[in-house]
């Protein structure tokens, strides 16, 4: 889900650049520094943490030294015990360490964290701790970074929901940049000069083109509002967690949440995890496939199964292929045409020894998930689809044609081998 207070590419947004600029103003002195949602599961921070932490690092460095300020890389901790891993945060890249530790918080339930997290993120208190040169004027953070996961997707709607402003979700870039920016509502139809926005980037549904998704402030005078801070929840492996510094020192502080009775009326008595029944990693081969099964949906996924029998394989899916697309038989979309096989930025991102995409043009989102891969086949009509740069062997033909002579060259070689090894 995404939530935009803000625009999305050139939808109603002209301009860019342009020279004659508006003097309409908005105090963004109220709105301060980075705050990352920290996760915690069965007592352990998951990667994502770090991911978000080296990227939130990154981009404040840049940002304080273009705008001269020093804005922090916040992180927040909710939990129960979690004091003792609060310096692991700043070892990672954060500035400071807010964390709240309660029984009531050991389970991350969304109602509890939204509540929490509101609290926390506007405590003029911590940030007079944090921040005291910017306490006085202090309202908001500028920035948040939520995990785009089962938890962080459900919690960031609902904490932005409270902090009344947008979202952009599952995204894997971000920059900061100022834009003058000429819109019909939100600038009264001139060009008005926009500081520190946070461009937010993802691949749209196609999966080839960007998306850019920017939470603007209304500075026409008659709808005048602020939006602030500027979230996003970050896709799992978009970004690579900065070096581990032992020797790093910050600030961490302790929240002490105040509970309703009303917020305590959910309690999780037991919580077991299910493991995902697709183990895409005890795999040394996965295959593939995506809308280049269209002329004969159900004989071609029938097809692929065959061959990725022989080869020990497990299968996934790209993106467009999930949203069922195609009239398939009962079995073949409960087994196949799940979330949990999609391969790439909006789902799995593997690493097989060999992996075989079978009619994949090769989207942006799609490559993201593969391209670890230490061997890439791919069968396609299309010799100048994208997925040919990421592969090593290009098989240029429809999968109709192609699937049945592998089946058959491979029984072939195999036989053999299986008779031989029977013999010792």
């Amino acid at each position: 889900m995404t939530v935009d207070n803000g625009l999305k590419n050139s939808h109603g947004l002209d301009n860019i650049g342009s020279s004659e600029k508006s003097s309409h103003y908005i105090n963004t002195n109220k709105y301060r520094n980075l705050y990352v949602v920290i996760e915690i599961v069965d007592g352990m921070a998951i990667p994502v943490n770090y991911e978000m932490l080296g990227e939130a690092r990154r981009l404040m460095d840049g940002f304080n030294a273009r705008y001269n300020s020093n804005e922090k890389v916040i992180a927040l901790v909710l939990g129960e015990n979690v004091k003792e891993m609060c310096n692991e945060f700043i070892y990672h890249g954060a500035d400071a360490v807010i964390f709240a530790d309660n029984t009531n918080l050991k389970y991350l339930l969304n109602q509890t964290c939204t509540k929490v997290i509101s609290q926390m993120v506007v405590d003029k208190k911590m940030i007079a701790v944090i921040s005291p040169e910017y306490a006085s004027e202090f309202e908001k953070p500028r920035y948040m970074f939520f995990a785009a996961d089962s938890i962080g997707r459900h919690l960031s709607a609902t904490v932005l929901a409270e902090l009344d402003s947008g979202l952009a979700s599952d995204v894997n870039k971000l920059s900061i940049a100022d834009l003058d920016i000429k819109h019909q509502y939100k600038t009264n139809g001139q060009t008005v000069r926009y500081e520190k926005i946070l461009e937010i980037y993802r691949p749209d549904f196609s999966g080839f083109l960007w998306t850019t998704i920017l939470c603007l402030d209304n500075k026409s005078p008659e709808i005048k509002k602020d939006y602030h801070p500027q979230a996003c929840s970050i896709i799992p492996g978009a970004f690579i967690p900065i070096k581990r510094e032992a020797n790093r020192r910050g600030i961490i502080v302790e929240y002490t949440p105040k509970f309703d009775q009303q917020d305590l009326r959910i309690k999780i008595l037991n919580r077991t995890i299910i493991k995902d029944k697709i183990d895409f990693d005890s795999h040394k081969v996965v295959i593939s496939f995506g809308r280049g099964v269209k002329e004969n949906p159900e004989e071609n996924i029938k097809l692929i199964e065959s061959l990725a029998k022989l080869l020990k394989a497990e299968i996934g899916i790209s993106l467009p292929i999930s949203k069922k697309i195609f009239p398939l038989d009962e079995r073949i979309n409960s087994t196949y045409i799940i979330p949990s096989r999609v391969i790439g930025t909006s789902g799995r991102k593997i690493t097989p020894k060999i992996y075989i995409s079978i009619g994949i043009s090769g989207a942006i989102q799609h490559l993201e998930g593969m391209k670890e891969s230490e061997f890439v086949i791919a069968i396609n009509p299309d010799e100048n689809a994208p997925i040919i740069n990421e592969c090593d062997v290009l098989i240029r033909g429809k999968m109709e044609d192609v699937i049945p002579v592998l089946i058959d060259e491979i029984k072939r070689i195999v036989s053999p081998l299986e008779v031989q090894a029977s013999k010792k």
